[in-house]
C-alpha cells in the first residue's frame, strides 16, 4: 500500500445496523460492516443465535463458552435478547439504518418484521432480508440447506468423475456468497439514501447467490451449441507429487503451451484439443501418464518454484494446519488476534487512507440489553425520485475473466456507468478462453463468462503500451469516481499508470485494485486464478471424497472475491463522498478467499482439529448426502438437521424397524451412526424416482433437490418466477438470458439488466466523443493506429 493502514478513520461512519440472524450468511454481512466502521446490534432469542453452539468438527465446547466461528464473525458486535412483543425491538427497527434478518416471508411474520410498514414508518431505512429461496415464488418456504442449494444451482452436478458420485464443494461458501451479496446491497441503497433518495427491501435469495457461483454454462450450450455439461474434473487439476499433492490451473491456451514444455511433454502440444480445458477430459489417461511420472519424481516446493518460473498457476495445497504457515500469510502479517484467543485473517481490503475496525471480543447473549436504544433519525420528508442507487457513478473498469468483471457487473446492475476498457491488442482473456467457435469470423464474440459477467456495461479500446492510449485513459479517469483493475502489479506499473498517478489525476478517485497476491510481499508476482486460490485457502482440501484426492471447485471463488471488491468499493466511495478524498483500495483475491475459509484454520488452532474431506456428507452434525435415485445418473441431495425433520423421513420411510433405535431420537445420536444410516438411505432411495423423492421430501419439510446439470437451471421453475434470468437481445447472438443479482427487483424496477454485454470497442465513438471530446477525424487516425479498434489485431 501507498500509505500505513495502522491509523486513519473508518470507511464507514454513522451506519446504525440491526442484525437478527440464525445462519452464517446474515452474521457474514454484519461483520463486513462492522470491519468497514458500521455500528452493529445483534438480536438474538433467549437461546442464543445458534452459531454460538455450533464446531464444524463437533468438538465440544467448554461449558458456557462460545465456539470460535461465533467469536470471527460476530466480534465486536452487540447482543440484545429482546422479542416481537418488545417495545425495545420495535425501537431499534425503527432507528436502524440497515436491518438484515435471515428470514422468509412467514418466519419474518413471526418476528415481527414486516418491510413495507417499516418502510412506511422509515422511509430511508434499509431492510436486507436473505432466504433459502427469496420471499416470492413456488419454493419460497421449502426448507434447504448449503447442499441442496448446490444441487439446485447446477454446482455439484458438473464436478466430479463420472464413475462416482457428483461432488459439492466443501465449506459454508454460498453463505458467505449470500452475505457479502446483502452487504454490498445495503451500501449501494446507502448511496442513494445519503443522496435524500428512499430506502429499499431488498430481497435477497441465497439460491440465486449460489448460482452465481457458477460461470454460466447455460449461455455455454446456447453460445458454443454444445450439448449440457455433464460430470467432469480438471486434467491436470490436483495431481500427486512426490511429498504430497499439487494443484496446478491453466485457463488459457498459453499456459497449456509452457506446462507441456515444463514438463518436458512436447505431445501434449500437438493435439489442438487439449489447449482448452474443457477439450481435456477426453484425453485424460493420456495426459496422466504423460505427466504422472514428471511429478511423482518431485516434490511439491520444486514443482512450485518451478512453475513460477514458467508464470504458471500452480501452488501447494493448503489446509487448517499449513495456512497460517504460508510464506504469504507470514509476512504480510495476514492473521490478527482475536480477543477469544485464536487468530483471524483480517479484513479482505487494504485502504490507504482507512483503516478497518479493531477485532473486538463478540458479545455476551443479552450484553447490551440495559443500554437505551438508538435515538430515531429525522426521516426526510421531501424524498427524490427513485434514482437506480449508484447513479451518476462512472467506473473504468480494465478487469479481466471473472473476478474483476463480477465486480463491476453488481455495481453497473446498481446503476453505476462502467465503461470497460480493453485493447486489440490484449482482449478481456475471457472472451475466448475455455472453447471457442470455428463456424463464425468475430469468434471472440461468444464466450460465455464474458456474457455472463458484463451486462449494462459500455466497451472502449485503448492501446495503454501508446501515449494516445495512455493520454485518453487519464482523460477517463478525470472524470470517473472508480478506477478497478485485477492484472498483475507489474502491469500497471509498466504502463506508468500508478495509482499514485491516477490519485494525482483525480484526487477524489477509488483506485481498486485485485491482485491476486497482493500488490508487495513474497508472493506479489506468482500468477494466480480462483482455483489456485481454492487450493491455497483449504477450499479444495475439503472439498472430495474421504479416500480420493483433494478436487478443485472450479473457480467459485471467482465471483466471491468479486463481490468482496464491490463492497470495499462502495465503502470506499462513500467515504470519498463525504469527504472529498480517493485512496488506493488493495484486494487481494487470496485474502477474499481466506476469510471465507477461516473456520478451517480457527479449528485448528483452538481444537486441533484439521477439518478433512467428508464427500457430501459435510461437516457438522447433520445427516445428508447426494443419494443415487432410480433413473440413469439420478441423485438427490438431502438434509437432515433437526428432530422434526428426521421424524419426517422416518414417516416418508414408511417407520422402518431400523428407525426405533432410541439413539436416534436426538440429533447427537444420530450423528453417532451417521455411517449406518448413511447406508440405509443410500438402499432406500436406489429404487424411487427423483422427482417425486424430491417433492415427497419438501413435502415434509425436509431440504432435498435433484442434482443438475449447471447448463440446465434456466428450467428451475423458483429461479424463472422471480425473474432471475433476464432476456436481452444481442447483436451477435440474437435473445439470451443473462443472470442478474440475487435480489428481486428494486421498487419502481422491471428488472435489473438494462443492456446487453457490449462487443470489443463497441462504444469508442459514443465514449471518446462524449467524455475525451474528440473528432471523427481523431477517431479515425486512433482506428488507423490501432489505438482503438473493434477486431483482435492479426485477425
Amino acid at each position: 500500500m501507498s500509505e500505513s493502514t495502522d491509523s486513519g478513520p473508518t470507511p464507514l461512519t454513522d451506519v446504525r445496523v440491526v442484525e437478527i440472524s440464525n445462519r452464517i450468511a446474515g452474521s457474514y454481512c454484519g461483520k463486513l460492516l462492522i470491519d468497514a466502521g458500521a455500528d452493529v446490534r445483534k438480536i438474538e432469542p433467549p437461546q442464543g443465535d445458534p452459531l454460538r453452539r455450533f464446531t464444524a468438527g463437533c468438538s465440544p465446547l467448554p461449558h458456557g463458552a462460545d465456539a470460535p466461528l461465533f467469536a470471527y464473525l460476530n466480534a465486536g458486535k452487540r447482543s440484545l435478547t429482546c422479542g416481537p412483543n418488545d417495545e425495545r425491538y420495535h425501537a431499534e427497527l425503527a432507528a436502524a439504518d440497515v436491518v438484515v434478518v435471515t428470514a422468509n416471508r412467514s418466519q419474518a411474520n413471526e418476528l415481527g418484521i414486516d418491510p413495507q410498514a417499516l418502510l412506511a414508518a422509515c422511509p430511508q431505512a434499509i431492510v436486507v432480508t436473505i432466504s433459502d429461496f427469496g420471499w416470492t415464488g413456488p419454493y419460497a418456504n421449502r426448507a434447504a440447506s448449503e447442499l441442496t442449494l448446490q444441487a439446485w444451482a447446477g454446482s455439484a452436478g458438473f464436478r466430479g468423475d463420472p464413475a462416482g458420485p457428483p461432488i459439492a464443494i466443501g465449506g459454508e461458501l454460498g453463505e458467505y456468497m449470500g452475505g457479502v451479496f446483502a452487504a454490498v446491497g445495503a451500501l449501494a441503497v446507502r448511496r442513494r439514501v445519503g443522496r435524500g433518495g428512499a430506502g429499499e427491501h431488498l430481497d435477497l435469495s441465497m439460491l440465486e447467490a449460489v448460482t452465481l457461483m457458477q460461470s454460466g454454462e447455460w449461455l455455454h450450450s446456447q453460445l458454443l451449441r454444445v450439448p449440457p455439461v455433464t460430470r467432469t474434473v480438471e486434467v491436470p487439476s490436483i495431481e500427486p507429487a512426490k511429498d504430497g499433492y499439487v494443484g496446478i490451473t491453466m485457463v488459457t491456451g498459453q499456459q497449456w503451451l509452457d506446462f507441456a514444455a515444463m514438463v518436458d511433454c512436447p505431445e501434449l502440444t500437438e493435439i489442438p484439443q487439449l489447449r482448452f480445458q474443457i477439450g481435456r477430459w477426453e484425453y485424460r489417461d493420456f495426459i496422466r501418464e504423460r505427466i504422472g511420472p514428471w511429478l511423482a519424481e518431485r516434490n511439491v516446493d520444486e514443482i512450485v518454484e518451478l512453475g513460477q518460473l514458467f508464470r504458471l498457476p500452480i501452488a501447494a495445497l493448503g489446509n487448517g494446519s499449513t495456512i497460517r504457515d504460508t510464506a504469504y500469510v507470514r509476512e504480510r502479517d495476514v492473521f490478527l488476534r482475536n480477543p477469544a484467543g485464536f487468530h483471524q485473517p483480517r479484513t479482505p481490503w487494504l485502504m490507504s487512507r482507512c483503516r478497518p475496525a479493531p477485532i473486538r471480543a463478540a458479545p455476551a447473549l443479552g450484553e447490551a440489553d440495559d443500554e437505551p436504544p438508538w435515538p430515531k433519525r429525522e426521516p426526510n420528508k421531501h424524498l427524490s425520485d427513485a434514482r437506480l442507487p449508484l447513479d451518476g457513478i462512472r467506473i473504468v473498469d480494465l478487469t479481466a475473466f471473472w473476478a474483476g468483471p463480477a465486480a463491476t457487473h453488481a455495481l453497473a446492475a446498481f446503476g453505476a456507468d462502467v465503461v470497460k476498457v480493453e485493447s486489440v491488442q490484449r482482449p478481456d482473456g475471457i472472451r475466448y478462453s475455455g472453447a471457442m467457435r470455428t463456424d463464425v469470423d468475430d469468434w471472440w464474440e461468444y464466450g460465455w463468462v464474458f456474457h455472463a459477467m458484463n451486462t449494462n456495461k459500455r466497451s472502449v479500446t485503448l492501446d495503454l503500451g501508446s501515449d494516445d492510449g495512455r493520454r485518453l485513459f487519464t482523460s477517463l479517469v478525470a472524470g470517473a469516481d472508480v478506477v478497478i483493475e485485477n492484472f498483475s502489479p507489474r502491469v500497471m506499473d509498466h504502463f506508468g499508470l500508478t495509482a499514485d498517478v491516477l490519485l494525482e489525476a483525480n484526487p477524489r478517485l477509488v483506485v481498486a485494485r485485485m491482485p491476486a497476491f497482493g500488490l508487495d510481499g513474497p508472493w506479489r508476482d506468482r500468477v494466480g486464478f480462483a482455483p489456485t486460490m481454492e487450493q491455497i485457502a483449504g477450499l479444495a482440501w475439503v472439498t472430495g471424497l474421504p479416500e480420493g484426492p483433494p478436487v478443485a471447485p472450479r473457480g467459485a471463488c471467482d465471483p466471491l472475491a468479486g463481490i468482496h471488491a464491490a463492497f470495499a468499493v462502495l465503502a470506499a466511495l462513500d467515504f470519498a463522498e463525504r469527504t472529498g478524498q480517493g485512496q488506493l483500495v488493495e484486494l487481494p483475491m487470496i485474502e477474499a478467499v481466506l476469510n471465507t475459509t477461516a473456520i478451517q484454520p480457527i479449528e485448528a488452532e483452538v481444537f486441533g482439529v484439521t477439518l478433512n474431506r467428508r464427500g457430501n456428507r459435510g461437516h457438522g452434525q447433520a445427516i445428508q448426502n447426494l443419494y443415487r435415485c432410480a433413473g440413469d445418473d439420478d441423485w438427490i441431495a438431502v438434509t437432515v438437521t433437526t428432530d422434526e425433520q428426521w421424524q419426517g423421513l422416518v414417516d416418508l420411510m414408511g417407520r422402518p424397524s431400523w428407525c426405533v433405535d432410541a439413539r436416534l431420537a436426538t440429533v447427537a445420536g444420530r450423528h453417532g451412526c451417521a455411517d449406518d444410516i448413511d447406508r440405509r438411505l443410500a438402499d432406500w432411495f436406489s429404487d424411487r424416482d427423483l422427482l417425486s423423492s424430491v417433492e415427497n421430501l419438501a413435502a415434509a419439510g425436509i431440504p432435498a433437490a435433484p442434482v443438475v446439470s449447471p447448463s440446465l437451471v434456466t428450467d428451475n421453475p423458483q429461479l424463472n418466477h422471480r425473474g432471475f434470468f433476464e432476456t436481452l437481445q444481442h447483436c451477435r447472438i440474437g435473445a439470451a438470458r443473462y443472470p442478474r443479482p440475487p435480489f428481486a427487483p428494486l421498487r419502481g424496477q422491471s428488472g435489473w439488466l438494462r443492456r446487453p454485454p457490449p462487443t470489443l470497442g463497441e462504444h469508442n465513438d459514443e465514449i471518446l466523443r462524449d467524455l475525451c471530446g474528440l473528432t471523427d477525424a481523431e477517431l479515425s487516425r486512433l482506428a488507423s493506429s490501432d489505438v482503438i479498434g473493434t477486431r483482435p489485431k492479426g485477425l
